[in-house]
């Protein structure tokens, strides 16, 4: 690689690094419904306003050694682990997309997918501003190749789904679970529904079957292994956004040759 890719790269991380930051606050805030601009970022424990330092995303938490620099009061290490794991997202999406359009794409989905699903393990709700966030922003920047049938665009300024496609997975996917939803009287939420049919949007309807498949595999499995465990019962209800959200990491890095070797056992 050379040396102005590996700069890209690294800004591409660095950058993660703080949108991690960002995601945090919005984790943190949005299911209290507290203000994420207003008042600055505090400790949770003695209140005092951080500072500068305290702030640096992934090496703040390093310099201070996991605690408070007021009262030494232990900070989660899920908030350097968050930040860590949206820099290499904004890294591997960079590597496998380029600067394009459609790396913006997926990574807008699969930043507001770590938010969602960290926020439903915790409290159980799919935040309705994060999947309205989705929608805005996907039709946004679904709309270069709205202007493609008119006008001859290059090919990094248009998304990765088609604006038919993606059309089709909002609606498919979003029809599917609320089938699934009004059969299951309470056993799939509505918030799923909704989920999905952002998810729709963003990979289209082929991603969105892949999506599905593998969400429901993922669901069986972990909720038959706890029923094993003894650790749930047939009554008890998983969260699903977590499974959909992976399903759909998976669509975004590896979905085209799941679907080349599926349609390969096919031939």
């Amino acid at each position: 690689m050379n040396y102005p890719g590996i700069f890209l790269l690294s800004i591409a991380f660095l950058t993660g690094l703080c949108f991690g930051s960002f995601l945090n606050v919005l984790v943190y805030r949005l299911p209290l419904k507290k203000s994420i601009v207003a008042p600055p970022s505090s400790c949770p424990s003695c209140t005092a306003r951080l500072g500068l330092v305290d702030l640096i995303p992934l090496f703040g938490f390093m310099l201070l050694r996991g605690r408070c620099r007021y009262c030494g009061a232990k900070i989660s290490a899920l908030y350097p682990l968050v930040e860590l794991t949206v820099g290499l997202l904004f890294l591997f999406v960079f590597l496998k997309y380029g600067l394009t359009m459609t790396a913006f794409y997926h990574l807008t989905l699969l930043y507001l997918l770590i938010g969602i699903t960290l926020i439903d393990f915790e409290h159980r709700i799919v935040p309705n501003t994060l999947v309205a966030a989705g929608l805005i922003l996907a039709a946004l920047m679904q709309l270069p190749n709205l202007f493609s049938y008119w006008f001859e665009l290059p090919h990094g300024l248009l998304a990765g789904t088609s604006l038919i496609d993606a059309i089709l997975g909002f609606l498919v996917g979003g029809a599917l679970l609320l089938i699934v939803f009004l059969v299951s009287r309470g056993g799939m939420g509505a918030g799923d529904v909704k989920l999905i049919a952002m998810i729709g949007l963003f990979v289209g309807l082929r991603g969105t079957a892949l999506v599905l498949l593998l969400a429901f595999l993922f669901g069986a499995l972990v909720g038959v292994t706890f029923m094993l465990l003894g650790r749930l019962t047939r009554k008890d209800a998983l969260p699903f956004a977590p499974y959909l959200s992976l399903a759909a990491f998976i669509e975004v890095f590896w979905g085209e040759l799941i679907w080349n070797w599926y349609m390969n056992l096919l031939l």
